[in-house]
Parts: structure tokens; C-alpha cells; sequence
């Protein structure tokens, strides 16, 4: 029997030719699909939160939405001494992508353990913080504005904004101040429930503002005695920013959100901050996805 060339040869190279193209691409692409998760530290605990709570909400949500191994430090103290152990270390932050501060720290001020803290930072692990490290690692005289080389000034320096309190619990209107940041792409503008909006006692030159707080705050029953018409009290403050800190020009993204669990467990919270962590790490895209490394399998 006679075969034809063109008829049976041909497409044999061309299958060949298509499951070679195919092998080719599914290498290229192995990289990216076995590459190692983002490794993210979170340390949480300290005073007038429910860090358990929390810090559980923080790894489930960040784990579900991009390639990432969440390793949790609790502590279970609920006190604003709260120390942990993991500082104890010089190299505490080796082998994390990223660290998210979540800890209520306020009178923890023993030098060499802020240093150590901050020493990471400075040498360039990206950090993420969360509501009450806004209000921890403070001392001197803290309620009047810090010059950021002064010697209470570390903290401040790191976080870009110095905060000093809170008014009472109301929704805060939040306000897009950056529509181009990456980590601003897909937020739109929303009101919380009852949360603490965080004063700002020096935004520092550098931060990059992205969200605004406004809150309404009703008058108390005293002010009412006072003035039956008395009108509420409005206050604004930054709510979420980022900076680039110390000679590495380390990236760090801060939002003062998240004192209540189901603020926390907000998607648009979560979304936030895991842009927040994407961004500080150099993964996130220009329209705010995750790049493809870090993106889960579908």
C-alpha cells in the first residue's frame, strides 16, 4: 500500500509542532503557577480589641483573595503593656514579604524593643498597619506635633502620620482623596458602621494620602441641656495613606479602620487592605489586581 505524504506526514508535523507549542507555553508559565506564596506576618493583640477575633477575620480574608501564607503572632495579654516575644530577635522579620502591625502597644516604650521593631522596616520589609499601631510605641510629650527625627519621633516616621486619639463611635463617610493610586482602584466611597475615626495631629511630608474620614458626630445630652439646637460636630481626618520610609524607601500602607470586627470583615475593608499588602510588596498591578504571581488558581 501506498501512502500520500500530504495527507498523512503533514498533519503529523503539524500536531507535533502544536503539542510542542503547547509544552513550550505551559513552561513558560510553570514559574508563576509553583512560585512561593507571599509570606505575610501578622502580629496582633494589646489592649481594647478583639484581636482573636481579628486576627482570624485578617488571615481567612487575605488567604481568599490572593496567593499568600499568613503566619499569625496573638497575643492574648489586653493591655496596652503588650509585648511579643517574636521582637525579642534582631532578624524577627527574616523570611516575611511583608508584616502587618495590628497590635494596641500605647505604653510599650523601651528603646532598644521599638528599634528592633522599627530596624526591619528601615532596612526594607514592607509593613502594614492597622488602627491601633496608629496609637502604639508613644511616649514624651506625644499629644503636641513630633518633629519625625525627634527622639519619640521613630514610630511616627515609620507610619507617616502622627496620631494622638479618637472621638466617639459613629460612621465615618469615606472619600477617595487618590482615584489614580493603585491601591485606590476598584474602591468606591462608603460609610462605615459605628468606628473610631482617628485624629491627625501631623500628616508628614511624603505620605500619600488616599481616603478621607468625615464624621458626624450628634450632640450629648449635656450639650443639648446647654442648646437644644446645638448642631453635631464634624470632624475629618486621613484615613488610609501610604509612605516610603527610611533610606531603603520601604513601602508602607496604614489605615486608621478597624476597631470593630464587622468593619474588619467588611469585603471593601479587606479589599483594601490586601491591596495595602499587595502594593507595599511591589504585586499590584496599575488596575489594582494582584500581579499574576500572586493571583489564585481558578
Amino acid at each position: 500500500m501506498t501512502f500520500s505524504f500530504s495527507r498523512h506526514v503533514v498533519p503529523l508535523v503539524i500536531i507535533t509542532s502544536s503539542l510542542l507549542f503547547a509544552s513550550q507555553k505551559l513552561t513558560a508559565e510553570e514559574p508563576a503557577a509553583k512560585g512561593a506564596p507571599l509570606k505575610v506576618l501578622l502580629v496582633a493583640g494589646g489592649c481594647c480589641h478583639d484581636y482573636s477575633a481579628q486576627a482570624k477575620l485578617l488571615k481567612e480574608g487575605i488567604e481568599k483573595r490572593i496567593r499568600a501564607e499568613v503566619t499569625v503572632e496573638l497575643s492574648e495579654s489586653k493591655t496596652t503593656d503588650t509585648t511579643f516575644p517574636i521582637y525579642d530577635s534582631a532578624d524577627w522579620a527574616k523570611g516575611y514579604d511583608v508584616v502587618i502591625h495590628d497590635e494596641c502597644s500605647a505604653n510599650v516604650t523601651e528603646r532598644p524593643y521599638v528599634d528592633r521593631i522599627l530596624a526591619a522596616h528601615r532596612q526594607g520589609t514592607p509593613a502594614v498597619n492597622l488602627h491601633c499601631a496608629m496609637h502604639s510605641y508613644r511616649w514624651g510629650d506625644y499629644r503636641s506635633p513630633v518633629d519625625p527625627t525627634a527622639e519619640n519621633g521613630g514610630w511616627y516616621q515609620m507610619l507617616g502620620v502622627q496620631s494622638t486619639g479618637h472621638g466617639p463611635k459613629h460612621p465615618i463617610a469615606l472619600l477617595s482623596t487618590n482615584t489614580s493610586h493603585p491601591v485606590m482602584k476598584g474602591f468606591e466611597d462608603w460609610t462605615t458602621i459605628n468606628e473610631e475615626l482617628y485624629n491627625n495631629i501631623r500628616v508628614y511630608s511624603g505620605t500619600d494620602a488616599l481616603i478621607r474620614g468625615n464624621q458626624a458626630v450628634p450632640p450629648n445630652k449635656k450639650a443639648l441641656e446647654k442648646n437644644p439646637n446645638a448642631e453635631p460636630k464634624e470632624a475629618t481626618a486621613v484615613v488610609a495613606w501610604t509612605n516610603l520610609y527610611g533610606p531603603e524607601k520601604t513601602r508602607i500602607f496604614s489605615t486608621s479602620l478597624g476597631h470593630e470586627n464587622m468593619t474588619v470583615a467588611d469585603d471593601r475593608y479587606m479589599d483594601l487592605v490586601v491591596r495595602g499588602i499587595l502594593w507595599t510588596t511591589n504585586h499590584l498591578d496599575k488596575s489594582g489586581d494582584p500581579t499574576v504571581e500572586y493571583r489564585l488558581q481558578q
